[in-house]
């Protein structure tokens, strides 16, 4: 059941994401970081934590996720060190995702054909 309510949560989001790049003149970067940045703001408000736990991956795999990892990670190394959590903070706690999607997107680039648009 968690498996299917992850995929249904995750996908809701993805359409209404969709729903956006089709009805708005938003540039997809531009919608990403609206993601990053509410899911940011939905944990600093209290809101998104109780939402991923009863969403599961269906909520802290997209953008939105990350944006909330963000926030928990700079949260916790402001308290640990001051201002200096706030430049490493988020870092430290996203740091497998980014690290993870960099790895496997080098990978990727060694197994197929990348190239520029035109």
């Amino acid at each position: 059941m968690d498996y299917i309510k992850a995929f249904i949560i995750g996908g809701a989001i993805c359409v209404v994401v969709q729903i956006v790049m089709d009805n708005t003149k938003l540039m997809p970067g531009r919608i990403m970081v609206m993601l990053v940045c509410l899911g940011a703001f939905l944990g600093s408000v209290g809101l998104y934590e109780p939402f991923a736990k009863w969403a599961g991956a269906g909520a802290t795999v997209p953008l939105s996720g990350f944006g909330n990892s963000l926030f928990k990670g700079i949260k916790e190394a402001i308290d640990k060190d001051g201002l200096l959590g706030l430049f490493k903070g988020g870092l430290t706690a996203a740091s497998a995702g980014i690290s993870g999607a960099l790895i496997f997107s080098y990978i990727a680039s060694w197994i197929f054909n990348p190239k520029m648009k035109d």
